[in-house]
């Protein structure tokens, strides 16, 4: 456990007995580490630290969970404690109100899993129903709101307010005071400019900067065809929905967002629908440089439309735009497929050369340039 954990800890719950310690499994961020801690009494939190001391992806991950739980668009886990401003920033929370999608998933039958796969497409088009009237990177807490809200009271989870599973706790950290607001910082740009925010963010949690070309090339296609990025609508995003980062409620089925939730908020912006379905699928259902079975595929696009009434606008326009900038997932973290698919680095490398020109073909066919 990193030194930083044990600070964090000791100041996230003065006065809980921690009994245990563990990762909470793996991530491919090494900015971060995060544990799952166990108290005396037997309740859990999970705490998130920023070992490299950046304090900006806690920001925006605390004020995206105050902001949603103000306005409920979906079930998102409960703040605990949470210190951006501290030498050793971190944010802890309560366990999600359910079960990970990735492990229902893992043990489901085929017809399940399409099941499943429907559900979280539905909660994504449940988030993306929030819209803004501009794009932009949030920075953490502020006065900017979807169209229509207006800036009112968060919830209190003040000292001796904050839960796990439903239940008191103590916290000498004031999460959300009587005076919070729900709203965000956001700062406003350009959609092309907020996307290529984003792939910087990319290349500074990346793990290996071996395929650093390709963070080169797809900054090029986005400058490309900035005319035709800067039309795409202005949605709250969530930036990396994945199975481990879902989870079902069972008993929300009547919620807004129906009765998937999601975790993990720190790559949270606002920006075009279409780019985080796009990724969302992706993370869902494909490989490395596989594509998964239509049936999973569809059932994601399926769901959004269950919520939505159709896909985002422009999708089919800007989807393949959004491929090319997908293959950084993989470019930049070549070191984390390296044991998972049991292959060496130099045939990954050569995999993913050729799925990035397949994909950089496509969005030239479809766009002329």
């Amino acid at each position: 456990m990193h030194q930083s954990v044990e600070t964090a800890l000791d100041a996230a719950f003065p006065d809980r007995t921690v009994v245990d310690v563990e990762e909470a499994g793996p991530s491919w961020n090494g900015g971060n580490e995060t544990v799952v801690v166990t108290f005396a009494d037997g309740r859990r939190a999970y705490l998130k630290t920023a070992v490299d001391g950046a304090s900006h992806r806690l920001d925006r991950e605390a004020a995206t969970l105050a902001y949603l739980r103000a306005c409920r668009s979906l079930p998102v886990p409960v703040t605990l404690a949470v210190d951006t401003k501290g030498r050793v920033p971190y944010l802890a929370t309560a366990p999600a109100p359910g079960q990970s999608v990735a492990d229902r998933f893992e043990t489901a039958e085929p017809d399940a899993k399409r099941k499943l796969l429907r559900r979280v497409g539905r909660a994504v088009a449940a988030l993306h129903a929030v819209r803004f009237d501009d794009h932009g990177t949030i920075r953490g807490r502020g006065k900017t709101v979807s169209r229509g809200e207006a800036i009112g009271r968060g919830e209190a989870i003040g000292r001796g307010e904050a839960t796990v599973r439903g239940e008191a706790v103590g916290s000498d950290d004031a999460v959300e005071g009587p005076s919070a607001r729900p709203g965000l910082a956001v700062s406003v740009a350009p959609w092309p400019d907020v996307l290529l925010e984003t792939v910087e963010q990319t290349h500074e949690i990346a793990t290996t900067d071996r395929l650093d070309r390709h963070f080169d090339a797809v900054v090029d296609c986005i400058q490309t065809h900035r005319p035709l990025l800067e039309g795409a609508p202005a949605a709250l995003l969530h930036g990396d929905v994945t199975k481990p980062n879902a989870f079902a409620v069972d008993r929300c089925g009547d919620a807004p967002g129906g009765d998937i939730g999601l975790l993990d908020w720190e790559l949270a912006h606002v920006g075009d629908p279409a780019r985080d379905l796009v990724r969302a699928r992706d993370q869902l259902c494909n490989g490395f440089d596989t594509e998964g079975p239509d049936r999973l595929s569809d059932a994601v696009l399926d769901g959004y439309r269950d919520c939505a009434g159709s896909l985002p606008a422009g999708f089919e326009v800007r989807e393949p735009i959004y491929r090319v900038v997908r293959v950084l997932g993989r470019s930049g973290f070549l070191d984390q497929w390296v044991p998972y698919l049991d292959e060496p680095m130099e045939a990954l490398v050569d995999r993913i050369d050729a799925e990035l020109d397949l994909r950089l073909a496509a969005v030239r066919r479809a766009t002329g340039k």
